[in-house]
């Protein structure tokens, strides 16, 4: 957190169940949830948490309490779980870039404007050899139930549709796909070739009219794209396996809760608000400060939450509900931007239309992140290479004040991209380390009232077991 010395107190227990400064015993952090009944505990190494009432401190935090006794009893359990979640996942999904090009000139893209306006498509022949050599490895280092992904990104993907909607139906039986795009260069035949697939489709719009929406996405003749956006989520109500990403910048933080409620009254079932990630120098000039960012992320939290109260149908908030999983169930997390070290090159890497591989899509206009190429690298190679293991050896136990914070495990300090292209050190926080702070005192919130069920995917506790949950 950015002072931990405001709200937070570090306590360690002796043996004899006096606190004492002297660093033996059990190192927990009070963090101050801004709840008018509990506190939270929690020991920042192992991402255990509890919640207690806030005139029972002490007592439950004594040596022979039922909090300590579990805590004990599962602290091997603990460190485990977290240790193979940060380091011992393999790689299992690839973004997949079938074309440098796009037909927007968005002001925060983190690929570079040359190669949007001026850059290649990759040719079918390529696609399929890129795929065959995924297929390939994949074959030898996932169980054989278990489908790697393929997210074709972009730029925009749609550009060269013809090769990918191939490419979905030539693999439909080794990968599991998903396109993300503008959503501007949609037919309905497109529409119906990837709904009747089941693929997965990822969409961007930033406001809820089009004076909002089209200040940041727009093409390259400066005209805005909102209404062909809201056509084609319009033509995708009902279908389950879609979301809307609304990437937040200072044009229109404000906005938040209208646009949850406009997205909710469209019926997505899946949105993300995500902090402009501030890689390139466009992204930074619109980046919105955390506390005022922090004030409009929460309030349009409480929006979900109301209209499903009012309508008995919820709205996901993915990054969030990410974060909250974090806290529940750190295994159970979608997204693995929040632990260090993240993804990039661990459970995902990115690949660009000519073939060159990245940690993860934000480092694609980096160079010096290239790890090989697809179709002369040895995949096995590219994951060990020097820039790839400098993003995967990149932990917050390295990096000042996260090594100290008692939710570097929620976090995750995020972005490596964004934190070298900002500070010029991979070592360094990112750009939003107030508003992940603001957002889990939020989820501690959330918890502690029974809330939590609303702000997340409906069963998404069906098959997991918790490891440790106790309220006092």
């Amino acid at each position: 957190m950015v002072n931990l010395n405001k709200t937070d107190k570090n306590i360690n227990i002796s043996s004899t169940g006096k606190f004492f400064n002297t660093g033996n015993g059990y190192n927990f952090q009070i963090i101050d949830i801004q709840h008018p009944d509990y506190i939270a505990v929690v020991d920042p190494d192992t991402a255990f948490w509890a919640l207690i009432e806030k005139e029972n401190i002490s007592e439950n935090l004594e040596e022979n309490s039922a909090l300590i006794k579990q805590y004990k009893e599962k602290i091997k359990d603990f460190s485990s779980e977290m240790y193979d979640l940060r380091f011992n996942l393999s790689l299992s999904a690839v973004y997949f870039n079938p074309t440098e090009k796009c037909n927007l000139n968005c002001d925060y893209c983190y690929i570079p404007e040359s190669l949007r306006k001026n850059g290649k498509n990759m040719s079918k022949t390529d696609i399929f050899k890129a795929m065959n050599i995924l297929k390939e490895y994949f074959t030898k280092t996932l169980p054989e139930n278990r489908k790697p992904q393929i997210i074709f990104h972009g730029a925009e993907p749609m550009l060269n549709k013809e090769y990918l909607f191939e490419t979905i139906d030539a693999f439909k039986n080794d990968f599991a796909f998903g396109v993300q795009t503008n959503g501007t260069l949609f037919d309905d035949k497109d529409l119906e070739f990837l709904t009747s697939r089941d693929i997965s489709i990822g969409l961007s719009l930033d406001g809820h009219i089009d004076n909002i929406a089209n200040i940041t996405r727009k093409n390259w003749a400066g005209k805005g794209v909102f209404e062909k956006v809201v056509e084609t989520i319009k033509k995708l109500k009902g279908y389950h396996n879609y979301s809307v990403i609304c990437t937040v910048t200072t044009q229109n933080m404000n906005c938040l809760t209208d646009i949850i409620e406009f997205f909710h009254g469209l019926e997505v079932p899946y949105c993300m608000l995500n902090p402009v990630r501030c890689t390139m120098s466009g992204a930074r000039k619109i980046k919105p400060r955390d506390d005022q960012m922090a004030q409009y992320y929460l309030s349009a939290l409480d929006r979900t939450y109301q209209l499903y109260q009012e309508t008995g149908r919820k709205i996901v908030v993915a990054n969030f509900a990410n974060v909250l999983m974090s806290i529940l169930a750190p295994t159970g997390r979608r997204l693995m931007c929040d632990i260090s070290p993240c993804g990039g090159g661990r459970c995902f890497l990115a690949i660009s239309a000519d073939g060159n591989t990245f940690p993860c899509s934000e480092f694609i206009g980096l160079d010096e992140f290239c790890g090989g190429n697809i179709f002369k690298d040895n995949i096995k190679d590219i994951i060990n290479t020097s820039p790839f293991m400098t993003v995967k050896q990149r932990k917050v136990e390295n990096i000042n004040p996260c090594f100290r914070c008692a939710i570097k495990h929620f976090c995750g300090a995020p972005c490596p991209a964004e934190a070298y292209s900002m500070n010029g050190d991979i070592n360094t926080v990112g750009a939003f380390c107030e508003l992940y702070e603001q957002q889990v005192r939020y989820a501690f919130r959330l918890i502690a009232d029974g809330k939590e069920d609303a702000y997340l995917w409906d069963n998404w506790n069906s098959d997991m077991t918790n490891s440790f949950e106790i309220t006092i």
